[in-house]
């Protein structure tokens, strides 16, 4: 008992450092009815969770554990049932495997960024045998589990005076991230590093941007202090809304950080103009055909620059009539889900018509939102040939689905 409290004190000073996934594998009894379990660090509410994954050979029962009990959960398996079990973090993967000859072996890779570049080392390994693991203290290496630390290469980085962050409760006011809103600081990231990818190429000192269905605007403001405090630029962006309260409110917030390139305005995305060259277009959840108006805006503007993540597609859902796709049809769930991924899968191939280089990522993971597609597009020198090519791929799709949504008749 003792020694598997030791065992215990171990796994846990490893979970300080909060594993993204965890995989157990190599089963010890062949006969044992579980192939293997897979684990995912996920958030209900706001709330740390590990999402348990048993596969037998035709099923797969979920389990959702607290995050201080995981590791309880976890000896459940190993080593007892399983020989292998393999932690994943942002910066490394531990390993602990069970040896033909009952020694438990454990080893860490460490994951260093370099520039562009990935280094992986390996650090010293541990050797424990079965009967220590029943019987004796567990000679783990010193220094091999290292303490909690969530260091990653972000963009945006704990310490930094970012007043946005700190009034959204991401940070605290001495710089560091509040350890609910470790998520949301790397789905904040996340965004900045998608930004900072699309403009490696630019290269004025000026940049204007258009933020379509701003709401309160904590990535607008997040985007003017990249732009202007860390790559130091002037940064010309302005964020549109249709609620008056909440662009008074946005615009009094840029005043109090000195955000003078930042002003908002109340106002339609639907017919939108301005007297300024648009260098991006962002849009956010913009709802239904909204994201459609900000995408045909964004071409008519000329911006080189299209950020999107859309947000309740209904247009399709209620005109789609495909008998071919009955199946799918009869049951609402799945209708909603196939309606939004043609929504946007012809969203990105109108873009690629009207010759923008267009790409559709994750933006956010699905265990926290199932709105997680960012439509990135980048103003590039397609061949008509490829142009034509898309448009006919999007029209061969509306005639199959039955539908005639407002990006394909817009941007046609």
């Amino acid at each position: 008992m003792e020694n598997n409290l030791l065992l215990l004190e171990q796994l846990n000073n490893v979970f300080e450092d909060e594993p993204e996934k965890i995989v157990i594998s190599n089963k010890v009894d062949k006969a044992y009815e579980y192939n293997k379990v897979g684990v995912r660090r996920i958030f209900i509410k706001s709330k740390p969770m590990y999402q348990f994954a048993t596969y037998t050979k035709k099923q797969v029962f979920m389990q959702n554990v607290d995050a201080d009990c995981a590791v309880d959960k976890l000896m459940e398996f190993f080593p007892d049932k399983f020989k292998q079990m393999n932690m994943f973090f942002s910066d490394k993967e531990v390993a602990f495997k069970l040896s033909k000859s009952g020694k438990l072996l454990s080893n860490t890779r460490h994951i260093a960024s370099l520039g562009n570049t990935r280094k992986i080392s390996r650090g010293e390994a541990g050797i424990i045998s079965r009967q220590e693991l029943a019987g004796g203290p567990i000679p783990f290496a010193p220094g091999q589990v290292e303490t909690h630390n969530r260091q990653k290469n972000y963009i945006l980085k704990e310490g930094m005076v970012i007043p946005p962050l700190v009034d959204m409760g991401v940070f605290t006011r001495d710089g560091k991230v509040v350890n609910s809103m470790y998520d949301k600081f790397k789905q904040i990231n996340r965004f900045v590093e998608m930004v900072d990818d699309v403009l490696k190429d630019y290269k004025g000192d000026e940049i204007y941007i258009i933020d379509f269905g701003c709401g309160k605007s904590y990535l607008t403001f997040i985007i003017y202090y990249y732009l202007v405090e860390l790559k130091g630029k002037k940064a010309h962006i302005v964020g549109l809304d249709l609620k008056k309260d909440v662009i008074e409110k946005c615009n009094s917030t840029a005043k109090k950080y000195g955000y003078e390139g930042l002003h908002f305005e109340l106002g339609d995305i639907n017919g939108y103009k301005t007297d300024y060259p648009v260098d991006m277009v962002v849009t956010l959840h913009a709802c239904d055909t909204a994201t459609d108006y900000a995408l045909y805006n964004a071409v008519n503007w000329g911006a080189t620059y299209i950020l999107s993540v859309p947000c309740c597609q209904h247009e399709v859902n209620k005109s789609i009539s495909c008998e071919t796709l009955t199946p799918m049809m009869k049951y609402g769930i799945i209708k909603e889900r196939t309606a939004a991924l043609a929504t946007d899968a012809l969203r990105g191939t109108m873009l690629e018509y009207r010759g923008y280089k267009t790409q559709l990522l994750e933006f956010v993971d699905m265990a926290h939102s199932p709105k997680n597609i960012l439509i990135r597009a980048v103003k590039s020198n397609v061949s008509k040939e490829k142009r034509q090519r898309s448009l006919k791929e999007a029209t061969d799709m509306c005639n199959f689905l039955g539908v005639e949504p407002a990006i394909y008749k817009l941007l046609q």
